[in-house]
């Protein structure tokens, strides 16, 4: 007999995925009509690799989806004081590139990114062997510049719990011009179809092999199906942000918006051990 909670559940991840093919829809129209845009006027449009999942995460795409069963936030009569301090000086950089660069890191050691954000330094230790593709490419990105004063673009705090990061539009939209392998999906730690607090995966479009730079942080397990790379695990500093950002909510009140909090990532850097 399915329990109530199986049954919330499933209607959660239910709700996800229309969600998400309704933005994969939205996307793939942005991107024809961008692509219209470019042949006019002589420039080339590099369409990004959203999640979102995120989806929630399928790049907003990210992880990355309310819950059908539980009822929407009601939005407060006053915005949540920010927990974070002012973005340092600085501009994204519009960096683009037409295809995953080559593996230069060694996949036999250990890596960390750190993401020196404006609520604090949050640590991630890499899994590089399980998923070298992916972190090859944080490493290659990262030495580029190209995650520095990004914004954090979108906050869940209903029926999935992540801070979905790494798009320098901050639309969802955005992403290197190349994609990446899905990797290591069969990670012991996704137990029970949820991703548990502390990981750090990619971002998709809901399609195979469709990861870019967008990834989300999970600070609250989360009932997501085994399609988006897990790549990292948050250390407790990092931790403990993530949960002040969360406290903080999201702009709309029903769960799933941009963060309250200013978190934009000042600086990323991805250190081999």
């Amino acid at each position: 007999m399915v329990s109530q909670e199986q049954r919330r559940r499933q209607l959660a991840r239910e709700k996800f995925l229309r969600q998400q093919q309704r933005r994969t829809s939205a996307r793939r129209k942005t991107r024809m009509r961008n692509s219209v845009i470019a042949s006019v006027l002589g420039v080339v449009v590099i369409a990004g690799v959203a999640l979102y999942t995120t989806g929630a995460f399928k790049n907003d795409d990210k992880a990355n989806a309310s819950s059908a069963t539980t009822p929407s936030a009601t939005p407060s009569a006053s915005k949540a004081p920010d927990p974070c301090e002012k973005p340092a000086a600085g501009s994204v950089k519009k960096l683009s590139w037409k295809k995953e660069p080559a593996t230069t890191i060694d996949t036999s050691a250990k890596y960390t990114m750190t993401l020196s954000t404006t609520c604090g330094d949050i640590g991630i230790a890499l899994k590089t062997s399980a998923a070298p593709h992916t972190v090859n490419s944080f490493d290659f990105l990262a030495s580029k510049g190209y995650f520095d004063h990004t914004k954090c673009h979108r906050l869940t705090t209903n029926g999935i719990y992540v801070l979905q990061c790494g798009d320098p539009t901050g639309t969802g939209s955005g992403g290197p011009g190349y994609t990446i392998p899905d990797e290591n999906l069969k990670d012991t730690s996704l137990k029970g179809g949820v991703y548990p607090a502390g990981t750090v995966a990619m971002a998709n479009t809901g399609q195979k092999h469709t990861g870019g730079s967008q990834f989300f942080l999970v600070y609250q397990d989360s009932q997501l199906p085994a399609s988006y790379t897990p790549f990292g695990t948050v250390d407790a500093a990092g931790m403990k942000i993530l949960k002040k950002i969360a406290a903080a909510g999201e702009n709309t009140g029903q769960g799933d918006g941009a963060p309250n909090a200013t978190v934009v990532i000042n600086k990323a850097t991805v250190t081999k051990s």
